[in-house]
């Protein structure tokens, strides 16, 4: 199984637009689709109103059904994903909720993930950061796991000084770096890197 995870420093940044086009460009896959939401992570963004906050319990898991593309995991669907999933949890909570994750995983071919703290339990194939250096929020959890990032998509604005206070530009050597104007967040290079990694992956001896 092939396990792709998305992350990003902020919000409305384009990590589920970046999801959408890998799912898009790499149909072979047969993708599995995670959106994880911590409602404690300031308003719900999935595409529509609708309340991130688990019922009853610290996490919950809605498979989506919807292809009219109007919320975030549906937008999965429509892209051409076979299951799509949305996760809520409450903030740190998220270990309660991975066994349940795991359990949707193991039905899958291959998966792709939206989220930064999920990369505190998995250890993916590829690991995609999306950052813009326009906005100055950056979430802790990209913070922490920037430094495993195997590939950066950085709006064009990248060729400013970044706002960010607790990143610096040296933290994002090392690493290919894929330039993306919106409204195109997925590029020919960024879908060449991902599968050539991947194909290597089904190459490698167990």
């Amino acid at each position: 199984m092939a396990i792709l995870v998305v992350g990003g420093h902020s919000r409305n940044i384009g990590k589920t637009s970046v999801m959408v086009g890998l799912i898009e460009a790499l149909p072979a896959y047969h993708w599995t689709a995670f959106k994880i939401t911590q409602s404690g992570e300031g308003e719900c963004h999935h595409g529509e109103l609708r309340d991130c906050a688990p019922e009853d319990r610290p996490w919950s898991i809605t498979e989506e059904q919807d292809t009219s593309g109007k919320t975030d995991s549906s937008r999965f669907l429509l892209a051409g994903a076979r299951r799509a999933f949305w996760v809520r949890v409450e903030p740190g909570r998220l270990q309660e909720a991975l066994p349940a994750i795991q359990r949707k995983m193991a039905q899958a071919e291959n998966v792709i993930i939206e989220s930064n703290s999920i990369m505190r339990f998995l250890d993916p194939d590829v690991y995609i950061t999306v950052l813009d250096p326009a906005r100055e929020d950056f979430k802790t959890s990209a913070q922490n796991y920037l430094a495993r990032a195997d590939v950066v998509v950085l709006h064009q604005g990248g060729n400013a000084i970044p706002r960010w206070k607790q990143v610096t530009p040296d933290m994002l050597q090392g690493r290919p770096v894929f330039r993306i104007v919106p409204p195109a967040y997925v590029t020919g290079e960024l879908v060449g890197f991902v599968a050539n990694r991947l194909t290597r992956k089904r190459r490698s001896p167990a």
